[in-house]
């Protein structure tokens, strides 16, 4: 059977990431999730807006393309990033792998928080990120998870992204 499929399909050119992200949540700070602002008492702290789902993914694709992750294009200790908009970073990520030869072919990913509920907001996340990187809605999935009350998610002590991509080298 492998036989057969690796002489359907030539797998030499496409490539897998994965990424995750984690932020704690805080008062004072906007709740900001796949580009969307997600009504809720608490927001996640970081350097710039701390878009845990666009962080997550932007590290999916750098690591498929074995450019390291989000921190060095855009170092936590550069003021130019401070407050910075995560789907602008997310932009630019999606624009450095075109650069180094590769098609983003698909992205999925989970969301791991107790609260708020986030399934209203998957559409509005799905279309900023698809704007965002430069590919179809269709091959964007986004899935949310509570931790049934466990672990710093559980506690809504912060919140966690995991992302996982494909990637596929230009001829």
């Amino acid at each position: 059977m492998v036989g057969l499929v690796g002489s359907i399909v030539d797998f030499k050119g496409l490539r897998t990431g994965l990424g995750m992200d984690v932020h704690a949540l805080v008062p004072g700070r906007k709740l900001i999730l796949g580009g969307v602002e997600i009504e809720h008492h608490l927001g996640l702290d970081g350097h710039s807006d701390a878009d845990v789902l666009a962080h997550a993914i932007s590290d999916a694709l750098l690591g498929a393309a074995r450019e390291g992750d989000i921190g060095k294009l855009f170092p936590d200790t550069d003021p130019r990033f401070e407050g910075a908009d995560s789907l602008v970073l997310l932009g630019n990520v999606a624009e450095h792998i075109r650069c180094c030869g590769f098609e983003i072919i698909d992205v999925d990913s989970v969301i791991a928080a107790q609260a708020p509920k986030l399934s209203p907001y998957r559409d509005k996340m799905r279309q900023n990120l698809s704007q965002a990187m430069g590919i179809d809605i269709d091959n964007i999935g986004i899935k949310a998870t509570t931790t049934e009350q466990l672990g710093y998610e559980g506690r809504s002590e912060g919140i966690t992204a995991y992302a996982s991509c494909i990637l596929v080298k230009k001829q």
